[in-house]
């Protein structure tokens, strides 16, 4: 996967919308483009061969080892879907598409070290205009102020971390990605506040009195497992303990022990799948029972189907589980994203489309139409994309708004884990209260 060519897809007719203008070497300066770098490859190991051929190149800065391949495969293919429906054109200009790896092996996950090195490689490349990625919020943190060096914009699909845009409680955050002053970071997807929010409302409407709190000490699962305990508060829910887990440790059999005695209706996994989220999960279970019982709700850090199968997975523990996911499940797509769904899944053979599939693809269209009505410079390409108005896009009608999160479609789905499929079937689509999340952010 990577280098194989594929073929034109007729979609942009379904993709209307309207824009509103919003350490390297002299190679990285922030016009990018039609330097002595173009239609030439990024030339580091991590990153697969251009498909396409084109003046700018376009990357995607994914996870492509460990337990979000699954995901990252169709991310992937989904940006290069959308380029090939344009026959790798933005306007007047010509791109190429270069699927990078952030992970390692050895880790099975983004590695912060690789996200520096590839996002250092990015500026220093004078073809390289936009950045499509990350998965993983920290290794955006990572990425963002490397690329504000030179304005280069980065547009994720996936990240939910609120401090990336807006204040979040951590020191410094978010002015401290964007070192220049000049916002370069977007979004299309909704944010982990409100994921707090939607989880512990969830918790409360299944009847739980009391949860407890866990975290895999990262970024991302510490802040919305900040987030979830405080709108559980807000609504009455005992936090019967809070706790970090070692995503080194052989098993969390002492831990769950912990737990068990607090007696909790619930608990809550601030964290990623790949922090060891699988035996995490099988040790509830062998310790507190089934998720029938004492209930197990985590966010999208776990919404995959390798959080139920594979090698690292949960099994049959899943089984019951409630997770979160920002946005739309593709089924529920319509418009514009039904027509995407459906030719993704005859051109790939897939039933099951994984979920920030949709939004990588969105992200795509972003960024080409911020090319398209660009001067051919970073610096332009990038304000191009604040207050970017979509119309009946893949994600349906939304704006990009001047902090870079996304105005609009802010919906989320539940997902039930279905140990027999291996798939989280869809148990609602619900909509944060914006009451809540205004009191959880300190801003109501």
């Amino acid at each position: 996967m990577g280098t194989v060519r594929f073929r034109a897809i007729p979609i942009v007719a379904v993709l209307a919308l309207a824009v509103a203008a919003g350490c390297g070497s002299s190679s990285s300066s922030s016009s990018g483009g039609g330097g002595g770098n173009a239609g030439a490859p990024v030339n580091i190991s991590t990153c697969h061969a251009p498909q396409g051929k084109g003046q700018f190149t376009i990357v995607s800065d994914l996870p492509r080892q460990g337990s979000n391949k699954i995901q990252t495969d169709q991310m992937a293919e989904a940006i290069n879907m959308v380029l090939a429906s344009h026959n790798y054109k933005a306007g007047k200009y010509t791109v190429q598409y270069q699927d990078c790896d952030d992970s390692t092996a050895q880790a099975g996950a983004y590695d912060p070290a690789t996200c520096s090195s590839n996002a250092n490689a990015y500026i220093r490349d004078s073809s390289v205009i936009g950045v499509l990625g990350t998965l993983n919020s920290p290794c955006a943190k990572l990425e963002v102020p490397i690329l504000n060096r030179v304005g280069m914009i980065e547009i994720s699909g996936a990240n939910t971390n609120l401090g990336l845009t807006q204040p979040s409680g951590e020191p410094g955050e978010p002015e401290k990605y964007y070192p220049s002053g000049v916002r370069n970071y977007a979004r299309v997807v909704a944010v982990d506040n409100s994921q707090g929010a939607v989880d512990a409302t969830l918790a409360q409407k299944l009847g739980v009195k009391s949860v407890y709190v866990l975290d895999d000490k990262e970024s991302y699962g510490v802040g919305v497992a900040d987030f979830f305990q405080k709108a559980a508060t807000q609504l009455g829910i005992k936090v019967a303990g809070r706790d970090s887990w070692d995503p080194k440790a052989a098993n969390y059999q002492a831990l769950m022990q912990k737990i068990k005695a607090t007696n909790p209706g619930a608990i809550f996994l601030g964290g990623l799948i790949c922090s060891n989220g699988g035996q995490l999960i099988k040790d509830k279970v062998a310790v507190l029972g089934a998720n029938t019982g004492v209930k197990l709700i985590a966010p999208d850090g776990f919404f995959i189907s390798s959080t139920l199968t594979g090698a690292g997975s949960a099994g049959a523990a899943g089984q019951g589980m409630y997770v979160s996911n920002a946005g739309v499940p593709a089924d529920k797509l319509v418009g514009a994203g039904k027509t995407f769904i459906d030719q993704f899944k005859a051109k790939y053979g897939v039933t099951t489309v994984q979920p920030y599939t949709a939004y990588a693809a969105q992200t795509a269209q972003v960024l080409l139409n911020a090319i398209a009505a660009s001067d051919g410079t970073r610096a332009s390409v990038t304000k191009n994309v604040f207050g970017m108005k979509i119309t009946n896009g893949i994600l349906g009608t939304f704006q990009i708004g001047p902090q870079g999160d996304i105005i609009g479609q802010q919906q989320f789905t539940i997902g039930l884990g279905n140990s027999k499929t291996g798939q989280f079937d869809t148990y609602q689509v619900v909509n944060p209260d914006p009451a809540l999340v205004a009191k959880i952010t300190g801003s109501g």
